[in-house]
C-alpha cells in the first residue's frame, strides 16, 4: 500500500512538471531603435504590457533599423513597433515584406521633414531662399537617416543655393534647437513626428509643396513569421496596440527626455492607464 502511495505521488509530480513545462512561455526578443524617441517610448510601454499582463519575459534589443528588420525576417528577433512606412523604411520593407507579418499601425499621421520654431516667419521650404536668418544651414541628425537623404534632395529641388546640411545626431540636433529656442533665434532642423520636441516647444513643419519628404506615414507593429505560433497572445496584442494621438505618446517621450529611465516611465504609464492597457490586451 505504501509503495502504491509513493508511485501515485510520483505520477502526480510528473504530471505537475509536465503541465508546468507545457505552460512555460518563451522569452521574446523585442528590437528597437534607441536613437529614435518614438521607438524607445513605444517599445518600453509595449514590452511592459507584454510582461505584466501577458506573462512573457521580454529581452529588449537596441539595434540599427536595417539589423532590426533583418532580425525579424530571419526569426532572430520576434517583433518591433518601429516600422516607418511607406517611405522611411521603404527599402527594408521591399527586402523583407514576405518574411515578416505586419500587425497594423500604432501611430498614423507620422511625418518627416524640415521643422522650425513657431516664432519664425518661414512657412514653406521655398521661404528659406529669401530668409538668411538661418545662416544657410539646416541642422540634421545621423548622416544615413532617411530624413537626411530627403533633406539633401530638398536643398537641390528647392534651389536653396548655399545651404548646407549639417550632419550630427538626434541629441546634438535637439541641443542646438534648445539653445536657439531659448534665444528666440531662427533655426531649421530635420525632424519627424511623433517626437517629444513638439510636446516641449511650439514647433511646426515647413510646407513641402514639391512632396520631397513624402506624404504622412504610419508606424507599424511587425512580427516574425512564427510569432503567432510562439506567442499567440502577443500577436493579438500587436493587432490592438496603438496610440490615440501625438499628445499621448509625446507625454511618454518627454518624460524620458527629461531624464527618467524608460523602464520607470513605462511602468508608471501602464499603472496609470489601466483602461488603455485593457483595450490593447482584450482583458
Amino acid at each position: 500500500m505504501k509503495s502504491g502511495r509513493i508511485l501515485g505521488a510520483g505520477i502526480t509530480l510528473a504530471l505537475v512538471f509536465a503541465c508546468s513545462a507545457a505552460q512555460a512561455k518563451p522569452e521574446l526578443s523585442f528590437g528597437y531603435s534607441d536613437g529614435w524617441a518614438e521607438s524607445v517610448a513605444s517599445t518600453f510601454v509595449a514590452a511592459e504590457v507584454i510582461k505584466q499582463k501577458l506573462g512573457y519575459d521580454v529581452k529588449l534589443m537596441p539595434v540599427a533599423a536595417g539589423i532590426m528588420w533583418q532580425g525579424i525576417a530571419t526569426g532572430k528577433l520576434d517583433m518591433m513597433v518601429s516600422a516607418w512606412l511607406p517611405v522611411t523604411h521603404a527599402e527594408y520593407w521591399t527586402k523583407n515584406s514576405e518574411k515578416v507579418v505586419d500587425y497594423g499601425s500604432n501611430y498614423t499621421g507620422a511625418k518627416i521633414g524640415l521643422i522650425v520654431p513657431d516664432y519664425v516667419t518661414a512657412k514653406s521650404i521655398d521661404d528659406l531662399k529669401a530668409d538668411n536668418g538661418y545662416g544657410k544651414r539646416i541642422v540634421g541628425i545621423d548622416a544615413g537617416a532617411g530624413v537626411m537623404t530627403a533633406a539633401g534632395v530638398a536643398i537641390k529641388d528647392y534651389d536653396l543655393d548655399g545651404y548646407k546640411l549639417q550632419a550630427s545626431s538626434s541629441a546634438a540636433m535637439t541641443a542646438e534647437l534648445a539653445r536657439a529656442y531659448a534665444k528666440n533665434q531662427p533655426i531649421v532642423v530635420t525632424g519627424w513626428s511623433p517626437h517629444w520636441l513638439f510636446a516641449k516647444w511650439k514647433m511646426r513643419f515647413l510646407e513641402d509643396p514639391k512632396g520631397v519628404f513624402g506624404a504622412a506615414e504610419h508606424v507599424d507593429n511587425i512580427g516574425s513569421k512564427d510569432l503567432a505560433t510562439k506567442a499567440p497572445e502577443v500577436a493579438e496584442f500587436l493587432k490592438r496596440f496603438s496610440w490615440k494621438d501625438a499628445n499621448e505618446i509625446g507625454a511618454v517621450m518627454l518624460e524620458i527626455q527629461d531624464g527618467k529611465k524608460p523602464q520607470d516611465v513605462a511602468t508608471e504609464w501602464v499603472a496609470a492607464h489601466p483602461d488603455r492597457v485593457a483595450e490593447w490586451t482584450g482583458q
